[in-house]
């Protein structure tokens, strides 16, 4: 048995290599929390969440004083009873955006400990469906990004074989969502699958009146139509709509995606791996879309989400937004419109922990006494 002996604690800022914003919101740095469990046997296992700007600071806060102290003495190998306690001591802040970041930097350090001792990567490990999944790219479909910037960055994904581009939405009037939207369908032509993002920003009645609109584009799905805890507008706008309605990068627990699948509010679901908690919790909302017969397409982290995707039935698409490669000397793969799974032991991130140490805003270590 092993026995978790050292915790260390990192919070690194990583600014985004293109201006990213949407309809409600810029993509200001990527606050990432990073978690390193030490044993007594020598073994060790690393994981980390993120922020898109504020509260990075409070996950770092929560993980030092709260879930950190909670690991030493454990066994690492106990990866359930470990996310249960740790949820259980939390659970005045649960469920909430904070607590489940934290949370998911602990269980993805659990999961990389767990596949480097067995020696297989992750989507092995969780699942092994299969080994690649088909990539979309949502880098060159920003909202602030003029209507020929839009034709030409989606062009040139579509000649990189992407199988499909996400364009954000949300303009002031329909008719300019729509102009934006045709002008790149008419660039791509109809076999090449376009997705479209309100990141939360319509009413019900909005929403209503636009999907209609985007249907006739052939959009693969409408993404985060209204805020994320209107669970019955989203089901009376499923039940209206002919586009897909795709929810869940601002969804925390398991129990909300359960609302929102037994209520056929929508069908994508887009659990996020660190919003959701982590690895562990993130499997049980796959598995819970499986059983429902739901597509399941991950919001962003696709250094981590394709291996997920890989070890489950359901997942449908990996989303292409590249960000740990100032950190990181391993990059997505991707052949013939597919995102590859990697082949190596644990979360298959290869860390420049010198990189990370130099960037770091914030380093803790926790000791067994």
């Amino acid at each position: 048995m092993s026995v978790i002996t050292k915790v260390e604690l990192w919070q690194v800022d990583l600014p985004p290599p293109v201006p990213r914003s949407d309809a409600i919101q810029s993509f200001v740095t990527q606050e990432t929390p990073f978690v390193r469990i030490n044993c007594d046997d020598g073994s060790c296992g690393a994981g980390y969440s993120y922020t898109i700007g504020t509260g990075g600071s409070s996950v770092l806060a929560l993980l030092r004083d709260h879930l950190a102290p909670r690991l030493l003495g454990r066994d690492p190998a106990h990866i359930e009873a470990i996310w249960h306690d740790l949820l259980f001591a939390t659970h005045a802040t649960s469920v909430g955006a904070v607590t489940s970041l934290a949370l998911a930097a602990v269980d993805t350090a659990l999961w990389d400990w767990r596949c480097r001792r067995d020696g297989q990567p992750l989507w092995v490990a969780a699942g092994g469906a299969r080994s690649r999944v088909p990539v979309y790219t949502t880098e060159g479909g920003w909202l602030h990004l003029p209507v020929d910037t839009l034709v030409s960055e989606t062009l040139a994904a579509q000649a990189a074989g992407f199988k499909g581009a996400k364009l954000k939405v949300g303009k002031p009037h329909v008719s300019d969502d729509v102009a934006r939207l045709r002008a790149v369908r008419d660039a791509v032509g109809d076999g090449f699958e376009l997705m479209v993002d309100a990141n939360q920003c319509f009413t019900l009645g909005e929403a209503l009146r636009r999907a209609p609109r985007y249907a006739e584009l052939g959009v693969a799905w409408f993404e985060e139509p209204l805020p994320a805890d209107d669970l019955i507008g989203h089901q009376r706008l499923a039940a209206a709509s002919e586009v897909p309605i795709a929810v869940g990068e601002s969804l925390y627990s398991p129990s909300q995606f359960a609302a929102y699948i037994q209520g056929g509010a929508a069908s994508i679901i887009q659990v996020d791996v660190a919003r959701v908690g982590g690895i562990t919790p993130w499997l049980k909302v796959a598995h819970m879309a499986e059983c429902f017969n739901l597509a399941v397409a991950p919001h962003f982290l696709m250094e981590l989400q394709v291996s997920l995707c890989a070890a489950t039935p359901a997942a449908a698409w990996v989303e292409y937004i590249p960000q740990l490669d100032a950190i990181a000397d391993s990059r997505l793969a991707i052949e013939g419109g597919f995102a590859v799974a990697p082949d190596t032991p644990g979360l298959g991130i290869t860390w420049r922990w010198d990189e990370i140490a130099r960037r770091a805003r914030a380093h803790h270590v926790l000791t067994a006494a």
